[in-house]
């Protein structure tokens, strides 16, 4: 307990359950971070922060589009009136386009590059400021393994997390002087909402991962992601910076 703690913390997209944004708000809740959960879905954040609240931690839930510049101004300006500072940044939300190139259309491609990497860039923007106000933090990116190598159907999604991969090491370089980290983190297969409309089936006994795809030859569980970031989000990764972090039982091992 207290990995975090009186930290506060922003995680975007967190209204999905299974989801690693709420699974990352309830860690960092749980090890004594303030949480801003934020979301399109209002009520999907507010039931995340009331989860946080019946179990004694604190949170607050804010309806954000992460797309819009304007939604970013308002929620630091909430934090920084609110709690005074920023020390954690976790830009979470996404969505998956998960077509053959050739079936992609122009208006599916900007929709992706938007939500997932768009918005990054706007967090990061904002974050930094707020951060180096502060004294310093950590911001904590979610790409994917599609982000490091390249998989069928994943034209949009991987070029989008991929981008998020190289944008949190140029921001982990112009934010070390200020005492501001950032690094990513790439999820495999875990098991999420996303997770299950990309593998068509709600049942995770479907989803293959078998030694020739998971070393480890199981499913990951949105936690597994939520302590990654746990880590980097705490003091005891206060020399890492521009790292990337693979979550994904060995599939980027092969």
């Amino acid at each position: 307990m207290g990995r975090v703690q009186n930290k506060v913390a922003i995680v975007t997209g967190e209204a999905s359950n299974p989801g690693l944004g709420r699974a990352t708000a309830l860690t960092l809740a749980r090890e004594g971070a303030k949480v801003v959960a934020t979301d399109i879905d209002l009520g999907g954040a507010e039931d995340c922060a009331r989860v946080i609240r019946d179990a004694g931690g604190s949170a607050v839930a804010v309806a954000h589009d992460v797309t819009r510049e304007a939604d970013w101004e308002a929620v630091i300006a909430l934090v920084s009136e609110r709690f005074g500072r920023l020390d954690v940044l976790v830009n979470n939300a996404g969505i998956a386009v998960l077509k053959p190139i050739e079936q992609i259309t122009l208006a599916d491609w900007h929709r992706q590059i938007e939500v997932n990497l768009t918005s990054v860039f706007l967090g990061c923007r904002y974050g930094l400021g707020a951060m180096r106000a502060s004294g310093g933090g950590s911001i904590i990116n979610i790409s994917s393994v599609a982000g490091l190598v390249g998989l069928a159907n994943c034209a949009a999604y991987g070029a989008s997390k991929g981008g998020v991969r190289l944008l949190s090491k140029t921001v982990a370089i112009e934010g070390g002087p200020q005492g501001v980290r950032c690094n990513s983190v790439h999820p495999g297969v875990i098991w999420t909402n996303m997770q299950a409309q990309a593998a068509g089936t709600r049942d995770p006994s479907r989803v293959p991962v078998g030694p020739s795809r998971v070393p480890l030859g199981r499913i990951g569980a949105p936690e597994d992601i939520a302590n990654c970031v746990l880590y980097l989000a705490s003091d005891e990764s206060n020399y890492v910076t521009g790292a990337e972090y693979t979550v994904d039982a060995g599939m980027t091992a092969q």
